[in-house]
């Protein structure tokens, strides 16, 4: 059996230990040892991607913003479904999670983010999009943490809050939608996405193809 080759580490703003791994063609980064993402099993961040961009796939100019970059494949998926006049904003907390993709993942995912079409931004999601002119984005997708159940980066509990959603609501044009991974449903969460004037729906999605059932949530609010 090959054995797991530990590519690059670093320490996050929260004292964790995150690190990426490759092991017989894959790649996987974790957290003290937890496993937060694998590149054989990204049909979540797939899915993600596609729902958040599937209305809009006819307009000329979509403006998207991703909330999370991982191993890239939220932002695959979207620059599959939007056309060349698109413009793609990737969030990234962590500078480490930036580099490792052009370094190490650049033939995963990480030749993506020199598409013309994307930008990347090292910083705090929630402080972006709070700070976003109103009505800016035609779709917002976040996949940061564990979802509404912070883990990595104990601050990221703001961008789910009351006052985070409301940031979200303002910063989506009319017809906007925010797509937004969770580990899990999250009953209260959903109510706070209600409040702010949203329609929401929840979908299910499997860690892979081939899985039994679905593991994650994916929430979708619409503007009205």
């Amino acid at each position: 059996m090959k054995p797991y080759r530990n590519l690059a580490e670093t320490i996050t703003p929260d004292g964790a230990h995150l690190a990426l791994y490759e092991h017989d063609g894959t790649y996987c980064i974790r957290l003290d040892r937890l496993e937060l993402m694998d590149s054989a099993a990204t049909a979540s961040e797939l899915m993600l991607g596609e729902l958040a961009v599937c209305r809009h796939r006819s307009q000329p100019d979509p403006c998207i913003l991703i909330g999370g970059l991982g191993l890239g494949f939220t932002l695959q998926r979207v620059l599959e479904r939007v056309g060349p006049g698109a413009k793609v904003r990737v969030v990234e907390l962590l500078p480490e999670i930036v580099r490792w993709n052009r370094e190490f993942l650049f033939e995963l995912n990480g030749a993506l983010l020199n598409d013309s079409r994307v930008e990347i931004l090292v910083a705090d999601v929630r402080e972006v999009i709070a700070e976003s002119v109103r009505n800016r984005y035609d779709a917002i997708a976040l996949d940061i943490d564990n979802g509404p159940i912070a883990w990595v980066q104990k601050s990221n509990d703001r961008l789910y809050n009351a006052a985070g959603i409301r940031s979200i609501a303002r910063a989506l044009k009319s017809r906007g939608r925010a797509a937004i991974w969770s580990a899990r449903q999250e009953h209260s969460f959903m109510q706070r996405l209600v409040k702010a004037g949203f329609r929401v729906e929840t979908v299910p999605v499997k860690p892979y193809p081939q899985a039994k059932r679905p593991a994650y949530t994916i929430y979708l609010a619409d503007q009205r």
